[in-house]
């Protein structure tokens, strides 16, 4: 079986995470946000219009709370970086693509748990703050998905393991 059937059967294990990782992220979130999706209601900075914002953050405003929520994810992502001998170029898009799917996941989760919202209500007429849909979802999802998964495969692809010694 070898290395490559363990770093698979790690891969499925790192996928389950991800996905209870955005599911108590997103009960965390609904309980934060509550009805007020996006931070609306927050105590929180927002810079509502701006170019980087369309092309970045799907036309949605930057707040204060994402900026630093968004951070924080990544870091938390990033943590075995310091518990692992090595670190290489596979790990690393295991993880940007885990971090993807971790936000895809986590946002149609707040909705779908959301006692405001529910899936009945998963439509852009009421979800203002998602500005591109595309086959009833927010392009975010279809982009993100494909390009996480596209990573996670990546991370898979045969050849020579090189790592690099972390510091």
């Amino acid at each position: 079986m070898g290395d490559n059937w363990l770093y698979r059967h790690r891969i499925v294990a790192f996928l389950f995470w991800v996905q209870m990782l955005a599911c108590m992220f997103a009960e965390v979130e609904i309980q934060i946000e509550g009805a007020a999706g996006w931070a609306a209601s927050l105590p929180t900075w927002r810079i509502e219009q701006y170019w980087l914002l369309d092309l970045f953050w799907g036309g949605r405003p930057l707040t204060g709370y994402h900026a630093w929520v968004f951070s924080f994810m990544a870091l938390v992502f990033h943590l075995p970086v310091f518990f692992v001998p090595r670190w290489g170029w596979r790990q690393e898009v295991q993880v940007v693509g885990g971090v993807m799917l971790f936000w895809i996941i986590e946002d149609f989760l707040w909705f779908a748990l959301n006692p405001a919202y529910g899936i009945e209500k998963f439509s852009p007429a009421l979800i203002p703050w998602h500005k591109h849909w595309f086959l009833g979802m927010p392009t975010d999802y279809l982009t993100f998905s494909v390009l996480g998964i596209c990573l996670i495969a990546l991370s898979l692809w045969p050849g020579k393991q090189t790592q690099v010694q972390a510091s």
